[in-house]
C-alpha cells in the first residue's frame, strides 16, 4: 500500500520529485521495468524516470532490507547494459524511522567490486520542505517535525488550496495513506477529508488490489488444501484459477515444510 502510493506520486508528479531529488524541475518520463529484465513483483518499490541527460532510480521502503544494497548494484548494471554512455542516480528512500544500521548502508561491496548510491531517511528532512511542491506534500507529516498532527493539519490546508478536484483528492488520500505510519486512524480522519480521499484513482485502485489480493489468497488457500489430500496438479489448476507453475510452486513449498 505505502509503495504504491510512492509510485503513483513519483509518476504523476515527476517534476516535483526532480526539483527535490536533482535541484531542478526537469521533464522525466518512466522506464518501464520491463526494459530492464526485471520481474515486476521485484519492482513494486522501484521507479524509473529518465530525462534526456540522465536515470533516476527512486527505490521506497517501509523497512530496510538486507539485499536492497546488491539489488541496487545489479539495477545500474542493467541500465549500464541498456544505455552505458548515461549517467544514473539511485536513490533508496526510507518511510518508516527505525534504528537500524541498514538504513545507513550506501554502498554494496564484493571482493574488488564496489557500488554506491544515496539514501534518504525521510525523518531527518525537514516537514516544511515536503510543503513546498504539491506532489510531496504527502510525505511531509514523515519528515522532521515537533507535531506530527500539526503537520498533517499544514499538508491538509495545502492540498485544500488545489484548484483541481482529483489532484486534490489523490493528494488528500495518498497523505492519508502515508500518515498511517506515523499516526493512527483517529487522528488521520480527524484531519483529513474521508469524502474527497475516496474520490480518488489512487484510493480506489489500492482498494482494488487489496480485494484482488484477497481473492489471490483465497486461491491459494484451496490450492494448498485440495494438494494435501492428494488431488493432481493438472485438476487443481483450473478450478482455483492458478496456473500449473503456482500450483507447482505450492507444492514445493508443502514438501519443504513437511517433516523429515
Amino acid at each position: 500500500m505505502y509503495d504504491d502510493t510512492c509510485r503513483f506520486l513519483a509518476e504523476n508528479f515527476s517534476a516535483d520529485f526532480a526539483s527535490w531529488l536533482l535541484g531542478e524541475p526537469v521533464t522525466l518520463t518512466e522506464i518501464q521495468p520491463t526494459e530492464l529484465s526485471l520481474d515486476p513483483i521485484r519492482a513494486d518499490a522501484l521507479i524509473f524516470l529518465e530525462s534526456n541527460e540522465s536515470v533516476l532510480q527512486i527505490e521506497f521502503q517501509t523497512l530496510p532490507k538486507n539485499n536492497i544494497p546488491f539489488r541496487l548494484l545489479d539495477y545500474r548494471v542493467r541500465m549500464y547494459r541498456r544505455d552505458p554512455t548515461k549517467p544514473m542516480r539511485q536513490i533508496v528512500i526510507y518511510l518508516k524511522q527505525i534504528e537500524s544500521e541498514l538504513v545507513h548502508q550506501t554502498s554494496f561491496t564484493m571482493e574488488r567490486t564496489r557500488h554506491e548510491f544515496e539514501v534518504i531517511r525521510l525523518w531527518e528532512q525537514p516537514a516544511s520542505l515536503f510543503l513546498q511542491y504539491p506532489g510531496l506534500i504527502p510525505f511531509a507529516v514523515l519528515g522532521q517535525s515537533t507535531d506530527a498532527e500539526e503537520t498533517l493539519r499544514q499538508a491538509a490546508q495545502k492540498v485544500d488550496e488545489i484548484s483541481d478536484p482529483m489532484t486534490q483528492a489523490n493528494l488528500m488520500a495518498a497523505s492519508g495513506i502515508l500518515a498511517g505510519l506515523k499516526l493512527d486512524e483517529e487522528a488521520i480522519y480527524r484531519l483529513l477529508r474521508r469524502d474527497i480521499m475516496q474520490e480518488s484513482t489512487v484510493y480506489r485502485s489500492i482498494l482494488a488490489e487489496g480485494l484482488a489480493e484477497g481473492e489471490m489468497k483465497k486461491q491459494r488457500e484451496i490450492a494448498i488444501n485440495l494438494l494435501r489430500r492428494g488431488i493432481a496438479i493438472d485438476i487443481i489448476a483450473p478450478s482455483t484459477g492458478l496456473t500449473l507453475e503456482e500450483v507447482q510452486q505450492l507444492q514445493q513449498q508443502i514438501n519443504e515444510s513437511a517433516p523429515n
